[in-house]
């Protein structure tokens, strides 16, 4: 990882971005070894991390604290992740938070499924934390990039 600026508490900030501009990530994820870890990657780029382990509470939690990115896992327990996606990329405010589905789904056809249903974009499990922290990291430039 790159080396980047520090914050006033001496935390390590990603390059060229100050702690005021750090970015709100929901979760959602029922697994909490794949929370402990999704969160420990955000937290070390210095993104303040909101967490939900159903697709009930993530929706929720959007409307609420309008994150800048939400991570969706594909398999919840009750509703399921693209459910949730339907519902909150049909909501006017929560509309154009980009949800990146978080799946074990890596079956040939599952992306372009995940993607029809409205999620912006799409990382396998196992994670890899070069790629999950690079597609986040692209989410937030494309949503950056829009809001100008």
């Amino acid at each position: 990882m790159e080396a980047g600026s520090r914050s006033k508490s001496g935390e390590q900030c990603p390059v060229g971005k100050p702690p005021s501009d750090m970015t709100k990530v929901l979760v959602v994820e029922d697994n909490s070894a794949n929370m402990t870890l999704a969160t420990f990657l955000l937290e070390s780029v210095g993104h303040t991390v909101l967490k939900a382990s159903d697709a009930e509470a993530g929706v929720a939690l959007a409307h609420a604290e309008q994150p800048d990115l939400i991570l969706m896992d594909i398999q919840l327990p009750g509703m399921d992740g693209l459910r949730a996606t339907g519902l909150l990329k049909g909501d006017a405010t929560t509309r154009d938070i980009p949800v990146i589905a978080l799946t074990a789904l890596a079956m040939k056809g599952d992306e372009e499924r995940i993607r029809a249903a409205g999620c912006d974009g799409y990382i396998a499990k196992p994670l890899s934390y070069k790629d999950f922290l690079e597609t986040i990291s692209n989410q937030l430039e494309k949503r950056a990039a829009g809001k100008t």
